[in-house]
């Protein structure tokens, strides 16, 4: 499946139950086959298995993000013959990197791209990306064949991927907060809105500490829904979608109370080699 490794062996239809026949039973490989149907196992079709007892896997992707702050965040890696490399930025743009989000589990929406979590070692494997947005890896997208990068690791690419940004901010880490719900953008009712608060956006977006929690939409309105108000987070949440509030999108807030954040780091874009 170009998977990478098994993390888990999954039974009792962990992932819900199948329809059709349950073609393999009793399946025992010794893990040199080449696919699942090469292993020994009772005669195809011949199982009195129902679906209830379903197998399944979860597999490491065979892509990585190393040196974020999160397993959402770092440089991306590509794992090629048992070696780790890395995948040069040029032609590298959003929906590339969505595509690594899907990958690894993470939101897909909002992905900046970086050459900010530092060069990486060996191979740089892949360039000249050109992804569709509909791959389920990295490795299906169209690319510049294997190793055939000639610079060196200064253009080794990074992503965040998240379902929050900040906007109209001077840098990537200041802005008005708006979140990802229904595949709508929204933003923050500043009721309440305090530096822990500002605490969980800045971390979540690997943009260090808070130096200013934001009210009265200090960065300008914004539009479409209010979908969070009376945000009340601990400070150990991993976004500011997990802190307590009110059921989202209930706001009676209009976008006069935005929130916004201002981050200590100052992540700048970056202008991508094109040669």
């Amino acid at each position: 499946m170009g998977c990478g490794t098994p993390v888990a062996i999954k039974t009792g239809a962990f992932f819900g139950q199948g329809s059709g026949p349950v073609w393999l039973d009793g399946v025992s490989c010794t893990g040199s086959e080449t696919t699942l149907k090469n292993c020994p196992s009772n005669a195809l079709g011949t199982s009195t298995c129902s679906h209830g007892r379903d197998a399944g896997v979860v597999c490491n992707p065979p892509v990585r993000l190393v040196n974020g702050n999160n397993s959402c965040s770092g440089r991306v890696e590509v794992l090629n013959n048992g070696q780790w490399g890395t995948v040069a930025s040029d032609s590298w743009d959003s929906t590339d990197a969505a595509v690594v989000c899907k990958e690894v589990g993470c939101p897909t929406n909002e992905v900046k791209s970086y050459v900010y979590y530092g060069p990486g070692a060996g191979p740089i494997w892949m360039h000249l990306l050109e992804c569709t947005g509909s791959e389920v890896s990295l490795k299906e997208c169209k690319y510049r064949g294997w190793a055939s990068y000639t610079y060196d690791h200064t253009y080794d690419v990074g992503i965040i991927c998240r379902d929050i940004r900040l906007v109209n901010g001077s840098n990537l880490c200041s802005g008005r907060v708006e979140v990802l719900y229904n595949n709508q953008w929204g933003t923050v009712c500043d009721a309440g809105w305090n530096l822990t608060d500002a605490a969980v956006v800045c971390n979540s977006m690997g943009c260090g500490t808070p130096v200013a929690a934001k009210t009265g939409a200090f960065f300008g309105q914004g539009s479409g829904p209010v979908w969070l108000d009376g945000v009340s987070c601990s400070g150990n949440e991993s976004t500011v979608k997990n802190c307590p509030s009110k059921q989202i999108g209930t706001s009676n807030c209009s976008h006069s109370k935005d929130a916004g954040v201002i981050c200590n780091h100052k992540i700048m874009p970056y202008m991508f080699k094109t040669t």
